[in-house]
């Protein structure tokens, strides 16, 4: 995710790396989703199986999309997202868990 930040081609607002899944709060500043994610999904599968030493997919072949269209719901997408791990029993409160990232303050 930070490569594609550094890139320019998203502004991130909040991201969980759950176990078996991963949300990602982002706005487009260029190129498509699916390109977006295409890159994501190679670049990150060809340093995990690297660190790993191992080879083969790493993520699920499409995605999940969600359109977010008021400040107001962008806030409470965003809590949500790392709010994940709690709700999975991952962590006892929010900004515990260590794989969360949210660009606004935790409590609210």
């Amino acid at each position: 995710m930070r490569f594609i930040e550094a890139e320019r081609i998203t502004w991130s607002l909040a991201w969980v790396v759950m176990p078996d899944h991963l949300h990602w709060l982002m706005q487009l500043r260029q190129r498509t989703l699916p390109a977006c994610m295409q890159l994501f999904k190679s670049r990150s599968a060809r340093l995990l199986n690297r660190a790993l030493s191992r080879s083969g997919p790493i993520w699920q072949r499409g995605f999940y999309d969600h359109a977010v269209r008021s400040d107001e719901s962008l806030h409470a997408q965003a809590l949500y997202i790392v709010a994940n791990p709690v709700r999975a029993g991952l962590a006892t409160r929010l900004g515990e868990y260590p794989y969360a990232w949210c660009r606004w303050p935790l409590d609210g």
